[in-house]
């Protein structure tokens, strides 16, 4: 668009609300746990050795930044672009609770805890990677403490914050299979400390050697019948599911389906359909689509919370997302 466009401004602001909406929902996606990660194993003394400059231009001169990688490879399975945002959130935080300066230390450890150690609640004895992040900030009373994990909630003044930062670590930190546990006094620093389940050496090699050998790509030949009256989603999962090599009969509605389903000579293996459409559900869809052609498999997708799907009939323990 041309500089001098007078219409440049707000299209700026539009694409500027657009990317602050997408923060925003993957946030509450990672706390909530239904992010979509893409775990791998990774060594976390490598992911916080790559990020050092960037942290560092992150927290401000005025604040000291101390990495003590562990000695040894800290082997685990997570997505490394969601453990990049982990240790960004905490440095984030760290920053914020050291406004006239201090330390901010990022320590990583390999071992095992066991019954006689105490491992933190919600964890079975066993190895784990210690992802410690310790600053020298204002710190936090027991009360604050209890609720710095909740979405929303924030100590910094209206405008500073989402309160989303520590929600969002929280939430990924569970996905990944690990907890995270803090330890605070009131002006005298915080520790957020990670425990994340430890993959050997062998496993881990094992594993990359599968990666790197990249077997054949599967690719599908059925035919799927596609229905969603939003002309925005059935495109794009179109255009997906035709890449993947799937045969796709495209409906808007669910009276537009059946008809395809009446007059389609061969076989549809699989309906994907939404769950909330106008005039009949996808549930109701299913039903008569079956009585068509009852070798046909059903998937439901929605963009809906559980509650508003079990309210038309669908519970996840007996349908297929």
């Amino acid at each position: 668009m041309d500089p001098q466009d007078p219409s440049r401004s707000d299209v700026e602001e539009i694409h500027a609300a657009g990317r602050r909406a997408s923060t925003l929902t993957r946030q509450l996606l990672a706390f909530s746990r239904h992010n979509v990660l893409q775990p791998k194993v990774i060594d976390l003394n490598e992911i916080v050795a790559g990020m050092e400059t960037l942290l560092q231009r992150l927290i401000g001169e005025d604040i000291e930044l101390m990495v003590a990688p562990s000695p040894i490879p800290s082997y685990v399975h997570a997505d490394p672009g969601q453990m990049e945002q982990v240790v960004m959130n905490l440095a984030v935080n760290a920053r914020d609770a050291m406004p006239q300066g201090g330390t901010l230390a990022i320590e990583i450890a390999n071992g095992s805890l066991d019954a006689a150690n105490g491992p933190p609640p919600g964890l079975s004895p066993g190895r784990y990677v210690t992802l410690s992040v310790k600053d020298t900030g204002a710190g936090m009373d027991e009360r604050t403490q209890a609720r710095i994990f909740e979405p929303f909630f924030t100590t910094k003044e209206v405008g500073k914050g989402t309160g989303l930062g520590l929600s969002t670590v929280f939430g990924i930190v569970r996905q990944s299979g690990g907890t995270i546990a803090v330890e605070s006094t009131p002006a005298r620093g915080a520790t957020f400390r990670i425990y994340l389940p430890a993959v050997d050496p062998q496993s881990a090699a094992g594993l990359s050697g599968r990666a790197e050998g990249k077997p054949a790509r599967r690719t599908g030949s059925e035919t799927i019948l596609l229905v969603d009256d939003d002309d925005h989603v059935r495109k794009v999962a179109h255009a997906i599911l035709e890449r993947e090599g799937y045969r796709i009969l495209d409906a808007r509605t669910a009276a537009d389906a059946l008809r395809l389903c009446e007059r389609h000579p061969e076989r549809v293996d699989l309906l994907l359909a939404d769950v909330v459409m106008p005039h009949m559900s996808g549930g109701d869809l299913s039903e008569k689509v079956r009585s068509l052609r009852p070798e046909t498999r059903v998937l439901y997708m929605s963009g809906y919370p559980d509650d508003a799907l079990v309210q038309r009939g669908l519970e996840h323990s007996t349908i297929s997302f």
